[in-house]
């Protein structure tokens, strides 16, 4: 398999600034899909407008910064007493269960895991492996933090950093069937709520609906970017949902195609692909995947049409791929041409 890849995803670094990046090439020979990205950081905070509230939010925090356990723990059980109703404590109760799930542990890798890893050297001199810093989770106290969430959840659906909190740490620990399961839900919930989503201090969530939308693109990609096959029927229920409420939704429309191009399933591409045009004419991530669609099934002219319409519209990492995609493919024609009968 040496598909030579459309464009990836959709990437950028705030809520309303797009940008593209070049998928590094793996093993099912994907480095020119291009699939959008998105940069958003989530910490997840709490506070309260009411003044016992904010007296126990003050109180946990300066438990946790002193790392108080003990402490932590008598003020949650406090406020369950006293105000088991006010959304912070699950806000608060998920923080403590999830940093005291948190453990730490040295595990020898073939590469370096972030900044930190220590190189270690063979006889010769070689690099033979990295000594790298991960994290894992206690089972026990990370389910206990996910029950803290999941009835602050049920009382406040329309808390987005609930929902936002508890799919981040499912990602983090790995449980990609439930983060999938909890992103549809963000978005059935969309449909229900019209997109009023709130934040910490049940703060309305600004631009909501593009907000809610970026965050899950920014999960897809992080599905996509575990290199792992099995998670691509995933990416596709993710979209399914999405589109299903916002038929014309680009990036969840491209995550579809990124799907089929990876899984020589090219046809399919090229319709969702042509459907994804028609809402984003300039897009060049559209344009550029549907090129190496066409250049896939064979059809040079129309690969060419879109790797020029790349020229105009793509950014410079883009345009250099595209012109030497229709360099290699009008070779390719007038060899073909050369071969024709007379």
């Amino acid at each position: 398999m040496n598909p030579e890849q459309p464009a990836p995803f959709h990437t950028c670094n705030s809520v309303t600034e797009g940008t593209d990046y070049q998928i590094p090439k793996a093993k099912t020979g994907r480095s020119l899909i291009r699939i959008r990205n998105i940069a958003i950081a989530l910490v997840i905070a709490f506070q309260s407008p009411l003044s016992f509230a904010q007296d126990f939010q003050k109180r946990f925090e300066e438990f946790s910064a002193a790392k108080d356990t003990a402490g932590q723990r008598t003020v949650l059980m406090e406020w369950e007493k006293k105000d088991p109703r006010n959304p912070e404590l699950y806000v608060a109760g998920f923080n403590f269960f999830v940093q005291k799930s948190m453990q730490e542990f040295i595990s020898l890798q073939k590469t370096r895991q972030g900044q930190d890893g220590l190189q270690l050297l063979d006889s010769t001199g070689k690099t033979a492996g990295y000594l790298n810093s991960n994290v894992g989770f206690d089972a026990y106290s990370l389910k206990r933090g996910i029950d803290y969430i999941n009835q602050g959840i049920t009382v406040f659906p329309d808390r987005l950093d609930m929902r936002f909190g508890k799919v981040y740490i499912l990602g983090q620990s790995g449980n990609y069937y439930d983060f999938t399961r909890e992103i549809i839900r963000v978005v059935e919930q969309s449909g229900i709520n019209k997109n009023a989503w709130q934040w910490t201090g049940n703060k309305p969530v600004e631009h909501p609906r593009e907000f809610m939308l970026s965050t899950v693109q920014k999960y897809v990609v992080q599905l996509y970017n575990t290199q792992n096959d099995s998670l691509f029927s995933n990416m596709v229920e993710i979209a399914a949902a999405v589109l299903k409420l916002y038929p014309d939704h680009v990036e969840s429309l491209s995550n579809l195609s990124v799907v089929y191009l990876i899984r020589e399933e090219n046809q399919k591409a090229l319709a969702i692909l042509l459907r994804a045009e028609k809402t984003a004419p300039n897009d060049s991530v559209i344009l550029n995947n549907i090129a190496e669609t066409y250049k896939r099934l064979g059809n040079y002219p129309n690969a060419i049409k879109y790797y020029e319409l790349v020229l105009n519209r793509g950014d410079e990492e883009a345009k250099t791929v595209a012109r030497a995609q229709i360099e290699t493919l009008k070779k390719k024609q007038e060899a073909l041409q050369r071969r024709a009968p007379r």
